[in-house]
C-alpha cells in the first residue's frame, strides 16, 4: 500500500487468535494495526517486537518480566523489545499501533 490515508472503514478484520482480531495496512517498513481484544483476552505468548500505540478504548494490561503497567483511554505506549504479554482488562479494546513490518 502506497498511501497517506488509511481507511480503516474498509480494511477488512483478521481474525489473529480467539479473542483478537485486527486490520492493517503497510508501507515502506512500517505497519499500522487496528487492534481489537474481547474482554479477557489473553496473549497466550509473550511478544518480542516493538510497538508505539494509542488506546482508544477499553483497559489493557501489559506484564512486562519485572512489572505490570495499565493502560486506559487516551494512554500512549511504547514498548521496546522486551518480552511482554498483553491482556483486556475491562470491556472490549480498542488499541492502535505502530510497528516495523
Amino acid at each position: 500500500m502506497n498511501t497517506s490515508r488509511i481507511d480503516f472503514e474498509i480494511l477488512t478484520w483478521t481474525q489473529a487468535a480467539e479473542g483478537l482480531r485486527y486490520k492493517s495496512a503497510e508501507s515502506e517498513g512500517r505497519r499500522v494495526r487496528l487492534l481489537e481484544f474481547a474482554q479477557g483476552y489473553v496473549e497466550a505468548e509473550p511478544c518480542l517486537k516493538s510497538h508505539a500505540g494509542y488506546v482508544i478504548e477499553g483497559e489493557l494490561e501489559i506484564e512486562f518480566n519485572d512489572r505490570t503497567e495499565r493502560f486506559g483511554p487516551g494512554d500512549a505506549l511504547v514498548i521496546n523489545s522486551e518480552p511482554h504479554t498483553a491482556k483486556a482488562r475491562a470491556g472490549r479494546v480498542l488499541l492502535f499501533l505502530v510497528e516495523d513490518a
